[in-house]
């Protein structure tokens, strides 16, 4: 088993892996200027928007890379029974939990606007998945392997169990020193994928391609997109 070598600061946003003997750092996401561009444009015209759906689309973009994940983990964890359903209160508190900020009239038109069976509910992933920035063609081929390469265990969920089977942090400075444990060190690289409302030590493959669809919406070049996935995560 070949045996991958991870360096992370106390902000997860730089992540290397390494073959024996060599040392590499290479970015898990776009470049910061890239995704401020891709934040600030979001917030320009989610001032003029007014078709609900994509006001808020643009509001999970605003918030960078892990805005629909983000909404995604609050909407999962308020579904105690387990119907994988909102009715229109749910949605009203998940978005104000979320701190997204619309009236109650765009939030009964968006819930109409979704609720095309006329159930009085909506199905959340279909919802998230309406919001989600398209991952196409070879984007959503990389990212699943990646995501692939993560899940050690072949569960569907990425743990720091998994982590310990794929990656070593037995060269980072901070583990060396004694200041963090492995599990610390890989619990930052975890947190990339919650928030704080929402922190269980688990990413399951629906929020590793909501992550990476908010990535990929900051990167309009697929050759990029393409570089920037094979590097971070070693993809052949």
């Amino acid at each position: 088993r070949v045996v991958y070598r991870v360096q992370l600061s106390l902000s997860p946003s730089q992540f290397s892996s390494t073959k024996p003997g060599t040392t590499m750092v290479r970015p898990l996401s776009p470049s910061s200027q890239q995704e401020e561009s891709m934040k600030s444009n979001a917030r320009q015209q989610m001032a003029q928007e007014q078709d609900p759906k994509q006001k808020l689309r643009l509001m999970c973009l605003a918030r960078g890379s892990s805005g629909v994940m983000v909404l995604g983990r609050v909407f999962r964890r308020m579904d105690n029974d387990g119907s994988k359903t909102l009715s229109l209160e749910e949605l009203k508190q998940g978005l104000g939990e979320s701190e997204m900020e619309l009236s109650d009239d765009e939030v009964q038109k968006l819930f109409t606007a979704l609720d095309t069976d006329g159930t009085g509910t909506l199905d959340y992933e279909e919802f998230l998945s309406a919001l989600r920035p398209e991952l196409k063609g070879n984007r959503v081929k990389l990212v699943e392997m990646a995501f692939d390469k993560l899940d050690s265990t072949d569960d569907g969920i990425v743990t720091l169990a998994d982590l310990k089977g794929v990656y070593s942090v037995d060269r980072h400075p901070m583990y060396l020193s004694g200041e963090l444990t492995e599990d610390q060190i890989l619990a930052i690289f975890l947190r990339k994928f919650e928030n704080k409302t929402s922190m269980d030590g688990k990413i399951t493959k629906i929020e590793f391609l909501e992550y990476y669809a908010g990535v990929s919406a900051s990167i309009d070049d697929d050759a990029y997109f393409d570089l920037m996935m094979r590097n971070a995560w070693g993809l052949k």
